[in-house]
């Protein structure tokens, strides 16, 4: 633990909406910075490895930026039969996702990189952790799938479906040690880590 008058500078390094939310419930001081990387895949890369890789790649980057601060990288990667699911983007992308996955069960990696830039030892600087999050998907009819995304439009969405809305109703059975991560931000590994960084809880 590094002790500190004061709690450092915290960053998010995200542009997502979801992400800020859920780091909005510890109720600390924060801002949000997307880190402008290529979050593009790497040939034969393993599905846990792309978003370790991404989400410390995320933190690094905004990390650069803002010396003395702590940021906190994210990503996630939805895997079916170890082949990786990204965002759909559209409609029929996001349908033929569904398809794919009803009665079946989806593993996301969620992955979180908390990079403290007060030290100036790279390889010691980051927290990371894989948090996986294993999903059952109802086997459910095309004109139900497609009403879905009709309603909720999920298409910057790994997987096709927000679970913290409508897309609940798609899902059968959702298994993990941590229950914010399938939205994109694992509450629980990230306190433990800004604990072991010395950051305080409570107004304390």
């Amino acid at each position: 633990m590094i002790p500190s008058s004061a709690p450092p500078r915290l960053i998010l390094a995200s542009s997502s909406a979801y992400r800020r939310e859920l780091l909005s419930r510890l109720q600390l001081p924060f801002e949000a910075i997307a880190p402008g990387i290529d979050e593009t895949p790497r040939a034969g890369e393993a599905p846990q490895d792309t978003a370790l890789r991404l989400a410390r790649d995320k933190a690094a980057a905004v990390a650069r930026r803002a010396p003395g601060a702590l940021v906190i990288g994210s990503d996630q990667v939805a895997t079916l039969d170890g082949m990786q699911i990204g965002k759909p983007g559209d409609h029929a992308r996001a349908l033929e996702q569904l398809q794919l996955m009803r009665g079946r069960r989806v593993v996301f990696h969620t992955a979180l990189c908390l990079w403290d830039s007060r030290v100036a030892d790279p390889a010691a600087a980051a927290q990371v952790e894989n948090v996986q999050v294993f999903v059952d998907f109802r086997d459910l009819p095309d004109a139900e799938l497609d009403a879905y995304l009709r309603i909720e439009q999920p298409y910057d969405c790994a997987g096709s479906a927000k679970n913290e809305g409508l897309g609940i109703a798609l899902l059968r059975r959702i298994e993990s040690s941590d229950p914010t991560a399938l939205t994109g931000l694992p509450l629980i590994a990230l306190t433990g880590m800004l604990r072991r960084a010395g950051v305080p809880f409570f107004g304390l």
